[in-house]
């Protein structure tokens, strides 16, 4: 069972997924700056856009974590899981997460970033 309040173990889960939304994007770059495109701009345009909503998100998130003495460590990792090192106001916590999970979330947020976040409808229920 947690000590976590469901809201701060959502807050240190985005710890752990913004920063692999925004490897991923970072990747895309090299890949688009390299691709043949006819037009490549509206696409770094796009990635790069997106990479700076992230990063400002990423930023909210970790100032709400170190004012609420929150932190998040990898602490181990295998083919099948990666688990981490929750600190929460002085209790440690091991979370261990499911890689295809992981990867599924990131996927999940890199849809809602790239697209999803300007329908009306997604960013009301986000």
């Amino acid at each position: 069972m947690t000590r976590i309040p469901e809201k701060d173990r959502n807050i240190m889960e985005q710890a752990i997924y913004l920063p692999m939304v925004l490897i991923v994007l970072n990747r895309d770059l090299i890949v688009i700056n390299k691709s043949p495109f006819k037009l490549r701009q509206p696409y770094l345009n796009l990635v790069e856009e997106t990479m700076k909503v992230i990063q400002k998100e990423l930023g909210e998130v970790k100032r709400y974590m170190n004012s609420q003495q929150l932190q998040v460590q990898q602490v181990q990792s295998d083919e099948a899981f990666t688990m981490f090192m929750f600190l929460y106001k002085g209790y440690e916590e091991q979370h261990n997460y499911f890689n295809p999970r992981i990867r599924n979330k990131v996927h999940e947020l890199l849809e809602f970033y790239l697209y999803k976040r300007h329908s009306p409808k997604e960013a009301t229920d986000s």
